[in-house]
This record gives C-alpha cells, structure tokens and sequence, in this order.
C-alpha cells in the first residue's frame, strides 16, 4: 500500500484544496494530511488563520478522501514526515517548498525512497484561499 503525504494550512477549505486531494490521491492508495500549527501558519503567511489548528485538523479529518489527519510540527519537518513513512509527498503548485530541498530533507532522515510530485493548479485565479477570503471581505463591506 503506497502512502501519499501532503501539507498546508487548509485555512477556509475551498474546491482547490479538495482537488489538492484528489491529484495526491491518485499516486497512493492511502492519503496522510498533515495541517500547519497556528505558529506556522502565522510564520509562513504574515497572518493568523481564520480557523484554529483544532478546527483545520477536525475538518480536514472529516473528509472521505482523507485517510488520516495530523497536526503538522512546529521544528524537525523532516522527522514529522519520516513517523508517517510516506511513499510519495505531493506540494502544492503555489507550495514554497523546492523539490530539491524537500528531497535533501527526506535523504537527511533515511527516507531515500520516496518520490515527490508537484500538483496542477486548480482554476488558480478562482479557487485560492487569498483570493476567496478577499472576495469574502469585498462582500462583508458591500452588505455593512
């Protein structure tokens, strides 16, 4: 059984995060989800999410496509990633991680073997947690 590993914040689940999903889905029989901490999420974005840690990780944990949810680390990534034994990690198309860095870290912690892939876009000018939460805002202020 191949395990398919992915990470992000999932700060407002849209319709690009659940063809995140499926696109990992489709190298593996197993999916592992690992959700970014407050503290990363902050640290990576400039901003705190909209939804807590508690409540990413428990939607994220809901879903049918999902095979297991995880609370992401806050330090030694590659050590998270080495306790899930992934076969695969899948980044994101707008994911800052470089493939070659990712793959050093994996090397680093033993983990030789496992492949990585970056995933297609999913209508990036429409399905994108920024760009959502600003049409959101727009919204709020034209009903206020």
């Amino acid at each position: 059984m191949k395990v398919v590993m992915v990470f992000g914040a999932f700060d407002g689940l849209h319709s690009g995060h659940l063809d995140f999903f499926r696109q990992a889905k489709k190298h593996g029989d197993s999916l592992v989800v690992s959700v970014g901490t407050d503290k990363n999420v902050e640290k990576i974005k400039g901003r705190k999410p909209l939804l807590s840690e508690k409540d990413r990780l428990d939607l994220i944990s809901q879903l049918r496509i999902v095979d297991k949810a995880i609370l992401g680390a806050e330090t030694d990534y590659f050590l998270h990633i080495k306790d899930n034994l992934p076969d695969i990690i899948c980044l994101g198309y707008d994911q800052w991680a470089q493939e070659e860095n990712v793959r050093k870290g994996l090397d680093s912690v033993g983990l030789l073997k496992t492949e990585i892939y970056r995933l297609d876009p999913y209508e990036p000018t429409r399905a994108k947690s920024t760009i959502l939460k600003k049409k959101s805002a727009e919204f709020n202020k034209t009903k206020a």
